[in-house]
């Protein structure tokens, strides 16, 4: 048995549609050197604060937050991050997530070296994944997210949609 053409599929299964859930900044601390281990290079972001804001909630993120980076042989950085969000209306929610970035070694440089970088010149997408309580924010359990990135001097900011 053959697999299907992709342009023999029905047309939902062509294209993947999203809507936009919010927008996250992060603030990071300076990156804290592991350094290199068995498995790779290794550093950790310390995330104390930060802000989200979409239409369907927005609030802040707690002190506590981290990134555990793996800087890889290619060059490209995998990104392992959990955070606690509080929204407005004072409900905590875990938003966990795997990420890569990767670019041009003179790209990736400069972004470490916090200069300014047009954020088409690199690869730096996301795939969160949330655990709320009951109540007004449970939907976010039955969300699969992406998002896509910047990396400013003082941080990330992302763009993250809902994936319909």
């Amino acid at each position: 048995m053959s697999a299907p053409q992709f342009d023999a599929l029905p047309a939902a299964l062509k294209s993947v549609q999203v809507r936009p859930l919010f927008v996250l900044h992060l603030d990071v601390k300076p990156i804290e050197i592991v350094g290199q281990t068995p498995g790779a290079f290794r550093r950790v972001g310390i995330v104390p604060s930060g802000t989200f804001a979409g239409e369907r909630l927005a609030g802040v993120v707690l002190d506590g937050s981290n990134d555990w980076q793996t800087v890889r042989s290619d060059g490209s950085t995998r990104l392992d991050v959990r955070l606690l969000l509080r929204t407005d209306d004072g409900t905590n929610i875990l938003m966990s997530y795997q990420g890569i970035r990767y670019g041009e070694a003179d790209v990736l440089r400069r972004l470490d070296n916090g200069e300014p970088v047009d954020p088409a010149r690199y690869y730096f997408r996301i795939n969160p994944v949330f655990e709320a309580p009951s109540g007004k924010y449970e939907w976010l359990n039955r969300v699969i997210a992406v998002g896509t990135g910047h990396r400013f001097p003082d941080g990330p900011v992302y763009s993250v949609f809902e994936v319909l």
